[in-house]
């Protein structure tokens, strides 16, 4: 049994070429596209590939020229209505059959071109090959000018959302200040007493705000990282003591979900140089994830590992963790598992991304990966596990930081 690759874009050739194949015991691998083609002659090994002429994208003499450097001794045979003989053998194939196809002799001459038969062409190859070569060209040439276009386009587009990222997320925290400051002169009875009711309703328009405002903090940390304008003010600080008040900060969110804490944290100051807020809003970023993603009667477990260069924490959760191949893309910016207006989990998909560029100027990294294989403050969950670790003598970045985060 041989493996015939067939490059073809018309399902009825397809289709006609894989019954009177595989009747005769042969294994066939389709695909409709040059550039597949390509790729998949690499990966399949076939014995034989049948290469239509007119094909999309790369047509069936580029790929012809392609395939001959890349496998020299597999027979490439043309079939097709459209091509020319001499040029198809003069790029490279080795036999040439006109459509539509000769079915009772279809199979025979396959088995002929497997066992070792090529044809040859009286044309000066030379001129063939030049002349193709030239039209290659013309071809490349084509595709780089719409490629640079294209490129432009985007570039544009990318300025265009840049600055609406910047400009909407100005107009959304300007009116918050007011907001947020009658809504405690409310909650003080600076206004007034309150019943029981309006204490209840301003208590639960609070949590509403407070969500908010962490969703158009992050929004502004994420453009004044990509803008190149977060600046970062290096200085002494107890790693340690930073990572206690960002867990006691969501003390509240444990209580209310009912989820457990498993907490491992050397009671040895770790002392380290960086920005202790823009660190302490990183890690808190990292444990408002694990809470968001683990279910009521749940656990968490975070743990702080230092040694003589860095500090490191590891943050694993008791949810239902990620695919495998979702967990290299949750630090990229706006990226969500579910992205739907439906989905359960609330949160605009950017506080990782801010995790991994705030550490990064501290020349520490970010990681993830599934849990379960290892001991998290004497704890081991099946959830996600992130491991945030940052020098504990980084260099300072240069003013103002630019870090392209989109």
């Amino acid at each position: 049994m041989a493996t015939i690759l067939h490059v073809e874009d018309d399902p009825q050739s397809l289709l006609l070429v894989r019954k009177l194949l595989q009747a005769a015991g042969h294994r066939v691998v389709e695909t409709s596209s040059g550039l597949e083609g390509a790729r998949l002659a690499g990966e399949v090994k076939p014995d034989l590939i049948l290469l239509d002429i007119n094909i999309p994208d790369l047509d069936g003499y580029e790929v012809a020229m392609l395939l001959r450097g890349r496998l020299p001794g597999v027979p490439i045979v043309a079939i097709t209505a459209e091509g020319d003989r001499a040029q198809s053998l003069a790029v490279g194939c080795d036999g040439f059959l006109l459509k539509p196809i000769d079915v009772r002799q279809f199979v025979r001459q396959i088995n002929e071109y497997l066992a070792g038969h090529r044809e040859r062409t009286d044309r000066e190859a030379s001129t063939i090959l030049r002349s193709q070569g030239q039209r290659m060209a013309e071809h490349l040439e084509t595709k780089v000018h719409e490629l640079s276009e294209a490129n432009q386009r985007l570039l544009e587009a990318d300025r265009l959302r840049k600055e609406f990222y910047r400009n909407v997320t100005h107009e959304l925290a300007t009116p918050l200040t007011p907001i947020v400051g009658y809504m405690n002169l409310l909650t003080n009875e600076e206004l007034g007493s309150l019943s029981l009711a309006q204490r209840k309703a301003l208590s639960a328009m609070s949590d509403a705000l407070t969500r908010l405002r962490g969703t158009i903090d992050a929004l502004l940390d994420v453009t004044q990282l990509e803008a190149g304008r977060m600046r970062f003010a290096f200085a002494p600080y107890d790693f340690a003591a930073v990572l206690r008040r960002a867990i006691e900060s969501y003390r509240p969110v444990f209580d209310q979900k009912g989820i457990r804490l498993y907490a491992m944290i050397p009671a040895a100051p770790a002392a380290a140089t960086g920005d202790a807020e823009r660190v302490r809003r990183g890690i808190a970023h990292v444990i408002d994830n694990a809470l968001k993603f683990t279910p009521s009667g749940g656990a968490v477990a975070i743990e702080l590992r230092v040694n003589a260069s860095a500090c490191e924490v590891l943050v694993n959760d008791s949810g239902p963790g990620v695919k495998a191949d979702v967990v290299s893309k949750i630090f990229e910016p706006f990226f969500q598992g579910d992205g739907s207006t439906t989905r359960q989990h609330e949160g605009a998909g950017v506080g990782l991304a801010i995790v991994r560029r705030v550490v990064e100027a501290h020349g520490g990294s970010v990681s993830a990966e599934l849990g379960g294989r290892e001991l998290v403050a004497g704890q081991a969950f099946g959830g996600l596990l992130v491991r945030v670790q940052v020098a504990r003598a980084p260099r300072p970045p240069m003013e103002p930081q630019s870090l392209d985060i989109l």
